[in-house]
């Protein structure tokens, strides 16, 4: 069996198909809508690419489909076909508009990110006493501490923000022992291993019904028409 796939770059020479064997342990996973890797290219690197199609044989000599990733449906691809021929853009481009957020770049494993967290090092006892003595003198000095007392965990850039210093400042305080800098992981999935509850059917506001029934009578009446929708950038 051979599978026809769209490969996942944006180049307008690379929009269209090519043939690739499909593996036999893959005949019963791979289908239309089926995201894949590919050897690509002359040093056979592996890249990302969609199957549009499924045929019996082809007139080129080709290589095999490396492995099966998650994938659409026939008539997601069916509707990428279509609006790429009407908006005039490479099918792989409508196609990336369906995937699921987070997993459209073509290295889809999320790495970890670490950033450097700043929190007190010495008991706010002893730092207040420092203070109430005059060893800690500069205003400046006693806000950034006062604000990683209130926020610890947070990054240099923020108290630079938050505070008004420079980061001079804060490299005079971990370099005194009142603060320290750790590595912290930052969870780039945070809806990982989560059970979402789905929400409830929303009310409308009267702007919002009043667009919804002039949208649901064109479609009942089966009218084919434009709708302008005005809104504030990042509304739904």
């Amino acid at each position: 069996m051979i599978a026809e796939v769209i490969i996942n770059r944006t180049a307008k020479k690379l929009n269209r198909t090519f043939d690739y064997k499909i593996p036999k342990d893959l005949e019963d996973l791979i289908m239309i809508g089926s995201k894949v890797l590919v050897p690509f290219g002359k040093g056979g690197k592996l890249e990302q690419a969609f199957v549009v199609a499924i045929k019996d044989n082809s007139d080129f000599e080709v290589k095999e489909i490396a492995k099966i990733e998650d994938g659409l449906t026939d008539k997601q691809i069916e509707l990428a076909r279509w609006m790429a021929k009407r908006y005039f853009c490479n099918v792989s481009d409508c196609i990336k508009l369906m995937l699921t957020p987070g997993t459209r770049t073509k290295i889809t494993k999320v790495q970890d990110k670490t950033i450097n967290a700043v929190y007190l090092k010495k008991d706010i006892e002893e730092i207040e006493f420092d203070i109430e003595t005059n060893k800690i003198k500069s205003e400046k000095h006693k806000k950034v501490i006062k604000f990683v007392r209130d926020n610890e965990g947070v990054t240099i850039p923020e108290i630079e923000m938050f505070i008004d210093c420079s980061r001079a400042i804060v490299n005079t305080l971990v370099k005194n022992g009142y603060l320290e800098i750790i590595p912290k992981k930052v969870e780039r999935e945070p809806l990982k291993d989560k059970v979402l509850e789905k929400t409830s059917n929303l009310r409308l506001t009267g702007e919002q019904e009043q667009a919804y029934k002039k949208v649901e009578q064109a479609v009942d009446e089966n009218i084919y028409k434009s709708f302008l929708l005005y809104g504030v950038t990042g509304s739904r």
